[in-house]
């Protein structure tokens, strides 16, 4: 089974790209991050013929998260993380597909930092570790997949000394994210790929693409149980080189059955 994780920057404009890599990758499970697009707008009907039924929780303009499933339709389990409610903003959906749960995150970016959105994405991840914790409870297979908006290590960023002061880098939100793995989970493509400069993000300025100055923001963690299928990780990084696509290229995993 392979899933996959892609922040589409956009799902209406970027729908080519999208169907393309679809057609070209053939996951059988995908994450979409940041589609930008309300709930009616979304082109359900463009990604059922390409083969994908889909569950979404969609925001106007921003945010926005989908699971899409190939040959199948994703078993929606929540929309949103509480405890306490999350505000108005669509950041996660989880859904149950081939006898996988998976929850579809976008974290909020968090600058300037410090600073109210700081704060709000320390809080956010407070909640999703509280959902990590229930999830594991279950003990069903698990994989959270998502762009996490977090540089975990040095070796996930070109130049680590210019992010030092930024949201993506700062001590606060790493930790939360290294707590998710001290917690149980693996984070998939790491673990594959222990010392490889592996990048998920380019900016679109800078000329940063072409100069490979790129950001490891997209991450994939699975549950304990789940970790001995895993037989392949990798990043679709010439995605990011085609016209009018997204700043971030799709990631993905390959398990077992």
């Amino acid at each position: 089974m392979k899933i996959a994780s892609f922040n589409i920057n956009g799902i209406n404009g970027r729908l080519p790209v999208l169907l393309r890599w679809l057609e070209e990758a053939r996951p059988d499970a995908v994450c979409l991050q940041e589609l930008k697009a309300a709930d009616e707008r979304f082109p359900h009907a463009a990604i059922e013929a390409a083969g994908y039924g889909a569950v979404w929780h969609g925001q106007k303009s921003w945010n926005g998260v989908a699971i899409l499933a190939r040959d199948g339709e994703p078993v929606e389990t929540q929309r949103g993380l509480d405890d306490p409610p999350e505000p108005a903003q669509s950041r996660y959906i989880e859904a149950a597909v081939n006898g996988i749960l998976i929850g579809c995150l976008y974290a909020p970016n968090g600058n300037p930092a410090p600073g109210p959105r700081y704060d709000l994405k320390r809080a956010w991840f407070r909640r999703l570790a509280k959902r990590a914790k229930a999830l594991r409870s279950l003990d069903v297979p698990v994989v959270l997949a998502g762009d996490y908006n977090v540089i975990p290590t040095e070796l996930d960023v070109y130049k680590p000394e210019r992010w030092t002061d930024d949201a993506l880098f700062r001590p606060e939100v790493r930790k939360a994210y290294h707590d998710l793995l001290k917690a149980g989970w693996i984070d998939a493509l790491r673990s594959q790929h222990p010392d490889e400069r592996l990048y998920t993000f380019w900016d679109y300025l800078r000329n940063a693409w072409p100069r490979d100055a790129g950001l490891r923001l997209d991450h994939m963690l699975l549950s304990p149980g789940l970790a001995p299928r895993l037989s392949g990780s990798g990043v679709d990084r010439h995605v990011r080189g085609w016209d009018r696509t997204s700043d971030h290229a799709p990631v993905w995993i390959a398990l077992n059955d």
